[in-house]
Protein backbone atom coordinates (compact mmCIF):
# COMPACT_ATOMS: atom_id res chain seq x y z
CA UNK A 1 0.00 0.00 0.00
CA UNK A 2 1.70 3.18 -1.04
CA UNK A 3 -0.12 6.32 0.43
CA UNK A 4 2.48 8.76 -0.17
CA UNK A 5 2.41 9.67 2.93
CA UNK A 6 5.52 10.99 5.14
CA UNK A 7 4.46 9.05 8.21
CA UNK A 8 4.38 5.74 6.54
CA UNK A 9 7.28 5.99 5.38
CA UNK A 10 9.12 7.12 8.50
CA UNK A 11 7.80 4.61 10.17
CA UNK A 12 8.35 1.16 7.59
CA UNK A 13 11.87 2.59 7.31
CA UNK A 14 12.44 1.59 11.23
CA UNK A 15 12.73 5.41 12.34
CA UNK A 16 11.50 6.56 15.62
CA UNK A 17 8.20 8.82 14.90
CA UNK A 18 7.48 11.99 15.99
CA UNK A 19 4.37 13.57 15.56
CA UNK A 20 2.43 16.74 17.24
CA UNK A 21 -0.97 18.18 17.85
CA UNK A 22 -2.56 21.30 16.60
CA UNK A 23 -5.98 22.41 17.93
CA UNK A 24 -7.94 24.49 15.40
CA UNK A 25 -9.30 27.89 16.34
CA UNK A 26 -12.61 28.68 17.35
CA UNK A 27 -13.12 31.72 14.21
CA UNK A 28 -11.94 31.92 10.52
CA UNK A 29 -8.09 32.85 11.71
CA UNK A 30 -5.99 31.21 9.57
CA UNK A 31 -3.31 33.28 10.60
CA UNK A 32 -3.63 31.59 14.12
CA UNK A 33 -3.40 28.34 12.35
CA UNK A 34 -0.48 29.04 10.27
CA UNK A 35 1.19 30.25 13.67
CA UNK A 36 0.97 27.20 15.51
CA UNK A 37 2.30 25.43 12.14
CA UNK A 38 5.28 27.89 12.06
CA UNK A 39 6.34 26.05 15.77
CA UNK A 40 5.81 22.35 14.23
CA UNK A 41 7.64 22.73 11.17
CA UNK A 42 10.81 20.50 10.59
CA UNK A 43 10.06 19.42 14.38
CA UNK A 44 7.42 16.35 13.50
CA UNK A 45 6.62 14.05 10.87
CA UNK A 46 2.72 14.72 10.85
CA UNK A 47 0.52 16.67 13.10
CA UNK A 48 -2.58 16.09 14.44
CA UNK A 49 -5.80 18.33 13.06
CA UNK A 50 -7.96 17.69 16.04
CA UNK A 51 -12.11 17.37 14.54
CA UNK A 52 -14.01 19.44 17.35
CA UNK A 53 -12.35 18.38 19.90
CA UNK A 54 -13.83 18.36 23.36
CA UNK A 55 -17.25 18.39 21.84
CA UNK A 56 -16.61 22.23 21.23
CA UNK A 57 -16.93 23.93 18.04
CA UNK A 58 -13.72 24.70 16.02
CA UNK A 59 -12.83 25.44 12.35
CA UNK A 60 -13.64 21.89 10.56
CA UNK A 61 -10.73 20.07 10.92
CA UNK A 62 -10.09 19.23 7.00
CA UNK A 63 -9.86 22.28 6.04
CA UNK A 64 -7.53 23.92 9.44
CA UNK A 65 -5.50 20.11 7.53
CA UNK A 66 -5.27 22.21 4.41
CA UNK A 67 -3.61 25.20 5.92
CA UNK A 68 -1.13 23.20 7.54
CA UNK A 69 -0.79 21.41 4.50
CA UNK A 70 0.39 24.76 2.43
CA UNK A 71 2.60 25.46 5.33
CA UNK A 72 4.90 22.25 3.94
CA UNK A 73 3.93 20.15 6.54
CA UNK A 74 1.62 16.57 7.11
CA UNK A 75 -1.36 16.78 8.45
CA UNK A 76 -2.73 13.50 10.01
CA UNK A 77 -6.80 14.44 9.57
CA UNK A 78 -8.90 13.67 12.44
CA UNK A 79 -12.23 12.25 12.11
CA UNK A 80 -14.82 11.77 15.10
CA UNK A 81 -18.05 9.28 14.97
CA UNK A 82 -19.89 11.75 16.71
CA UNK A 83 -20.82 14.48 14.26
CA UNK A 84 -21.35 12.52 11.02
CA UNK A 85 -22.99 9.44 9.12
CA UNK A 86 -21.35 7.25 6.62
CA UNK A 87 -22.29 9.03 4.13
CA UNK A 88 -20.67 12.31 4.95
CA UNK A 89 -17.82 10.38 6.24
CA UNK A 90 -17.19 8.80 2.99
CA UNK A 91 -17.69 12.21 1.11
CA UNK A 92 -15.08 13.98 3.45
CA UNK A 93 -12.74 10.68 3.08
CA UNK A 94 -13.02 11.38 -0.82
CA UNK A 95 -12.27 15.24 -0.91
CA UNK A 96 -9.90 15.15 1.62
CA UNK A 97 -7.49 12.81 0.12
CA UNK A 98 -8.28 14.71 -2.95
CA UNK A 99 -6.69 17.78 -2.00
CA UNK A 100 -3.83 16.15 -0.31
CA UNK A 101 -4.22 14.56 2.85
CA UNK A 102 -2.71 11.18 3.71
CA UNK A 103 -2.89 10.44 6.93
CA UNK A 104 -6.51 10.19 8.80
CA UNK A 105 -7.23 8.91 12.72
CA UNK A 106 -10.62 7.12 13.31
CA UNK A 107 -12.30 8.18 16.78
CA UNK A 108 -15.16 8.01 18.39
CA UNK A 109 -14.94 11.77 19.89
CA UNK A 110 -16.04 13.08 23.30
CA UNK A 111 -19.49 13.12 24.02
CA UNK A 112 -21.52 15.88 23.12
CA UNK A 113 -22.77 16.43 26.23
CA UNK A 114 -19.53 17.61 27.76
CA UNK A 115 -19.01 20.06 25.21
CA UNK A 116 -20.31 23.42 24.23
CA UNK A 117 -23.57 22.51 22.31
CA UNK A 118 -24.76 19.55 24.86
CA UNK A 119 -28.01 19.67 23.46
CA UNK A 120 -26.60 18.71 19.64
CA UNK A 121 -27.78 15.46 18.69
CA UNK A 122 -24.88 12.69 18.52
CA UNK A 123 -24.49 10.91 14.97
CA UNK A 124 -22.71 7.94 16.15
CA UNK A 125 -23.94 5.91 12.61
CA UNK A 126 -20.38 3.75 12.83
CA UNK A 127 -17.96 3.39 15.61
CA UNK A 128 -14.33 3.53 15.74
CA UNK A 129 -13.73 0.44 15.40
CA UNK A 130 -16.57 0.57 11.31
CA UNK A 131 -14.88 3.68 10.51
CA UNK A 132 -11.49 1.60 10.42
CA UNK A 133 -13.16 -0.98 8.50
CA UNK A 134 -14.54 1.60 6.42
CA UNK A 135 -11.76 3.57 5.12
CA UNK A 136 -9.61 0.32 4.77
CA UNK A 137 -12.61 -1.01 2.34
CA UNK A 138 -12.55 2.21 0.36
CA UNK A 139 -8.75 1.41 0.12
CA UNK A 140 -7.80 -1.87 -0.23
CA UNK A 141 -11.05 -2.69 -1.70
CA UNK A 142 -11.39 0.26 -3.88
CA UNK A 143 -15.60 0.28 -2.47
CA UNK A 144 -18.35 2.35 -0.42
CA UNK A 145 -19.56 0.93 2.33
CA UNK A 146 -22.94 0.10 0.66
CA UNK A 147 -20.71 -1.81 -1.96
CA UNK A 148 -20.60 0.48 -5.28
CA UNK A 149 -16.99 0.77 -6.75
CA UNK A 150 -14.84 3.93 -5.74
CA UNK A 151 -13.18 5.50 -9.04
CA UNK A 152 -9.51 6.20 -8.05
CA UNK A 153 -9.68 4.72 -4.59
CA UNK A 154 -8.41 7.08 -1.46
CA UNK A 155 -4.81 5.37 -0.68
CA UNK A 156 -5.04 6.73 3.23
CA UNK A 157 -2.90 5.89 5.52
CA UNK A 158 -5.29 4.85 8.94
CA UNK A 159 -4.43 5.34 12.27
CA UNK A 160 -7.11 5.14 15.47
CA UNK A 161 -6.42 5.84 19.55
CA UNK A 162 -5.74 3.34 22.22
CA UNK A 163 -6.19 4.26 26.05
CA UNK A 164 -3.89 1.61 27.53
CA UNK A 165 -5.35 2.67 31.00
CA UNK A 166 -9.09 2.74 31.26
CA UNK A 167 -10.94 -0.17 33.37
CA UNK A 168 -11.33 -2.79 33.00
CA UNK A 169 -7.22 -2.66 31.95
CA UNK A 170 -6.78 -6.14 31.42
CA UNK A 171 -9.28 -5.73 28.31
CA UNK A 172 -7.19 -2.72 26.82
CA UNK A 173 -5.11 -4.85 24.91
CA UNK A 174 -7.69 -6.93 23.32
CA UNK A 175 -9.57 -3.90 22.34
CA UNK A 176 -5.83 -2.96 20.75
CA UNK A 177 -6.28 -5.93 19.09
CA UNK A 178 -10.16 -5.50 17.36
CA UNK A 179 -9.01 -2.14 15.95
CA UNK A 180 -6.13 -3.97 14.13
CA UNK A 181 -8.28 -6.94 12.86
CA UNK A 182 -10.25 -3.52 11.71
CA UNK A 183 -7.21 -2.57 9.91
CA UNK A 184 -5.55 -0.06 11.23
CA UNK A 185 -2.08 1.02 10.48
CA UNK A 186 -0.70 2.88 12.96
CA UNK A 187 -1.87 3.73 16.86
CA UNK A 188 -1.14 6.95 19.02
CA UNK A 189 -1.53 6.12 22.71
CA UNK A 190 -3.66 8.46 25.08
CA UNK A 191 -1.53 10.39 27.07
CA UNK A 192 0.78 8.35 29.48
CA UNK A 193 1.94 9.19 33.22
CA UNK A 194 1.88 6.00 34.50
CA UNK A 195 4.98 4.31 32.84
CA UNK A 196 4.33 0.95 35.08
CA UNK A 197 0.87 0.52 33.84
CA UNK A 198 2.28 1.40 30.03
CA UNK A 199 5.23 -1.30 30.15
CA UNK A 200 2.66 -3.70 31.24
CA UNK A 201 0.46 -2.97 28.60
CA UNK A 202 2.99 -2.90 25.87
CA UNK A 203 4.56 -5.91 27.49
CA UNK A 204 1.23 -8.10 26.97
CA UNK A 205 0.64 -6.61 23.58
CA UNK A 206 4.40 -7.87 22.27
CA UNK A 207 3.46 -11.01 23.92
CA UNK A 208 0.42 -11.35 21.95
CA UNK A 209 2.41 -9.99 18.48
CA UNK A 210 0.17 -6.89 18.12
CA UNK A 211 2.96 -4.72 17.75
CA UNK A 212 4.49 -6.36 14.58
CA UNK A 213 0.88 -5.59 13.21
CA UNK A 214 0.92 -1.92 13.93
CA UNK A 215 2.97 1.02 14.81
CA UNK A 216 2.74 2.10 17.98
CA UNK A 217 3.30 5.82 19.26
CA UNK A 218 3.34 6.65 22.50
CA UNK A 219 1.26 10.05 23.72
CA UNK A 220 3.32 12.18 26.08
CA UNK A 221 1.87 15.47 26.89
CA UNK A 222 4.35 17.80 29.47
CA UNK A 223 2.82 19.05 32.41
CA UNK A 224 2.53 22.98 32.72
CA UNK A 225 1.71 23.08 36.00
CA UNK A 226 0.56 21.34 39.03
CA UNK A 227 -3.05 22.43 38.76
CA UNK A 228 -3.01 20.71 35.61
CA UNK A 229 -1.78 17.36 37.10
CA UNK A 230 -4.14 17.77 39.66
CA UNK A 231 -7.33 18.06 37.56
CA UNK A 232 -6.07 15.29 34.67
CA UNK A 233 -5.85 13.01 37.32
CA UNK A 234 -9.32 13.65 39.17
CA UNK A 235 -11.39 15.10 36.07
CA UNK A 236 -10.30 13.22 33.03
CA UNK A 237 -12.03 10.17 32.12
CA UNK A 238 -9.62 7.23 31.75
CA UNK A 239 -6.33 9.36 32.83
CA UNK A 240 -3.87 7.40 34.98
CA UNK A 241 -1.06 10.11 36.78
CA UNK A 242 0.38 8.79 39.73
CA UNK A 243 0.69 10.93 43.19
CA UNK A 244 4.58 11.06 42.50
CA UNK A 245 4.32 12.83 39.17
CA UNK A 246 2.08 15.65 41.06
CA UNK A 247 4.69 15.56 44.22
CA UNK A 248 7.52 15.75 41.93
CA UNK A 249 6.13 19.24 40.31
CA UNK A 250 5.37 20.42 43.90
CA UNK A 251 8.60 19.42 44.91
CA UNK A 252 10.32 22.23 42.63
CA UNK A 253 10.45 26.16 42.42
CA UNK A 254 6.71 27.37 41.24
CA UNK A 255 8.49 28.99 38.61
CA UNK A 256 10.36 26.06 37.04
CA UNK A 257 7.24 24.04 37.35
CA UNK A 258 6.58 24.00 33.25
CA UNK A 259 10.67 23.84 33.12
CA UNK A 260 9.93 20.37 35.34
CA UNK A 261 6.71 19.23 33.16
CA UNK A 262 8.98 19.00 30.16
CA UNK A 263 12.16 17.39 31.64
CA UNK A 264 9.21 14.27 33.12
CA UNK A 265 8.23 14.19 29.20
CA UNK A 266 11.71 14.22 27.83
CA UNK A 267 12.49 11.54 30.61
CA UNK A 268 9.52 9.86 28.92
CA UNK A 269 10.45 9.83 25.39
CA UNK A 270 14.28 8.63 25.97
CA UNK A 271 12.64 5.44 27.54
CA UNK A 272 10.49 4.76 24.87
CA UNK A 273 12.95 4.85 22.35
CA UNK A 274 14.40 1.69 24.06
CA UNK A 275 11.13 0.05 24.94
CA UNK A 276 10.22 -3.00 22.30
CA UNK A 277 7.07 -2.51 20.84
CA UNK A 278 7.11 1.31 20.69
CA UNK A 279 7.77 2.84 17.08
CA UNK A 280 7.66 6.56 17.81
CA UNK A 281 6.16 9.16 19.86
CA UNK A 282 2.98 11.28 19.84
CA UNK A 283 3.46 14.71 22.00
CA UNK A 284 0.30 16.77 22.12
CA UNK A 285 1.75 20.25 23.59
CA UNK A 286 -2.04 21.13 23.90
CA UNK A 287 -1.84 24.85 23.33
CA UNK A 288 2.09 24.50 24.02
CA UNK A 289 2.84 24.68 20.03
CA UNK A 290 5.63 26.99 20.97
CA UNK A 291 7.76 24.85 22.78
CA UNK A 292 8.05 21.85 20.86
CA UNK A 293 11.20 23.22 19.28
CA UNK A 294 12.37 22.67 23.14
CA UNK A 295 11.29 19.72 23.51
CA UNK A 296 11.90 18.06 20.34
CA UNK A 297 15.56 19.18 21.37
CA UNK A 298 15.92 18.40 24.39
CA UNK A 299 14.36 15.08 23.80
CA UNK A 300 17.40 14.25 21.03
CA UNK A 301 14.52 13.55 18.44
CA UNK A 302 15.94 16.19 16.01
CA UNK A 303 16.47 16.27 13.22
CA UNK A 304 14.11 14.72 11.88
CA UNK A 305 14.62 12.12 8.83
CA UNK A 306 13.71 13.18 5.31
CA UNK A 307 12.42 10.32 3.26
CA UNK A 308 12.07 11.01 -0.96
Amino acid sequence: MKSGSNLEKILKAGHFAFTGELGPPRGTGAEEVRHKASFLKGMVDSVNITDNQTAVVRMSSWAASLIVLQEGLEPNYQMVCRDRNRLAMQSDILGAYTLGIRNMLCLSGDHQKFGDHPQAKGVFDVDSMQLIGMVKKMRDEGKFLGGAEILNPPQIFIGAASNPFADPFEWRVHRLAKKIASGVDFIQTQCIYNMEKFRAFIKQANEMGLTEKVYILAGVTPMKSVGMAKYMKSKVPGMDVPDEIIKRLQGVDKTKVADEGIKIACEQIEEFKEMKGVAGVHLMAIEWEHKVPEIAERAKVLPRPVID
